[in-house]
């Protein structure tokens, strides 16, 4: 779509703003937009893809934001790998990212994973990095596993995780809030997992990767990410995050 830079802000701002929905009417559009009749038609049919391929508003709001950035310059995501080195092709180690990006945080770090294995070395950085920082607010999301046949209740099986992983598995003497998929531990009902695996730091560096906090995935394992510094990227994957835990479809792990 060629819409003009003050045309993405304006239609941004109203996406953002819960003024326009994906699925808004000819009516809405000219209320918050003005945009002509050319360009309401182009509107709708943006609205209608994002609305197709499953976007949120604030996902759409960020896309356009991004062409702007785009239109004015910015630096790439850099390509983030572990596995075999292969001479000639660069990329960036997946380990050195993993710990860089929460090295470097300073106000806030969310963290997501679906399996981690020899906790006192997954979040040796991230325990480090919170007991050098008392004020740094940090938010983890980790996986219940319900093993094949097992018939523990779900309170049970949550409990069982969280005193083995605060007793065990934490290296640290604060402590992250924790957050968990109850899906996964259901014993009735469709099930689901908490696979999503990445890191946000500050509000404005994402790491997205294939990589568990595993040494196998971080050092061995054939996997592949994207390093970015991009705000309205790392807002919408919090904002994302936050929203599934305000609604309850993340809960907290108990802390004692």
């Amino acid at each position: 779509m060629n819409f003009r830079r003050i045309s993405r802000n304006s239609l941004a701002a109203a996406l953002d703003a819960g003024l326009l929905r994906l699925d808004a009417s000819p009516a809405a559009i000219r209320a918050n937009l003005s945009p002509g009749a050319d360009r309401e038609r182009r509107v709708l049919r943006l609205l209608g893809t994002w609305r197709r391929l499953g976007l949120s508003e604030p996902a759409a709001a960020a896309w356009l934001r991004s062409l702007n950035r785009l239109a004015g310059g910015f630096s790439s995501p850099d390509f983030v790998w572990s596995g075999p080195e292969v001479p000639g092709l660069h990329a960036r180690d997946t380990r050195r990212v993993y710990e860089e990006v929460i090295g470097a945080a300073s106000r806030s770090i969310w963290a997501s994973t679906y399996a981690f294995f020899d906790g006192e070395r997954a979040f040796k950085v991230l325990a480090e990095k919170m007991d050098a920082l008392p004020g740094l607010d940090v938010t983890q999301l980790l996986n219940i596993h319900r093993g094949r046949g097992v018939t523990t209740a779900a309170d049970h099986l949550v409990r069982g995780f969280a005193d083995s992983f605060w007793k065990e598995e934490w290296p640290g003497t604060s402590r992250p809030a924790v957050f968990y998929d109850p899906r996964s531990v259901a014993t009735e009902g469709p099930r689901g997992v908490l696979h999503a695996k990445g890191v946000v730091a500050d509000d404005e560096v994402v790491f997205i990767t294939s990589a568990n906090f595993t040494e196998a995935a971080l050092d061995r394992n054939i996997e592949m990410g994207l390093l970015h510094r991009d705000r309205h990227l790392a807002l919408t994957m919090v904002r994302h995050f936050q929203t599934l835990i305000d609604r309850k479809l993340l809960l907290p792990l108990p802390a004692d």
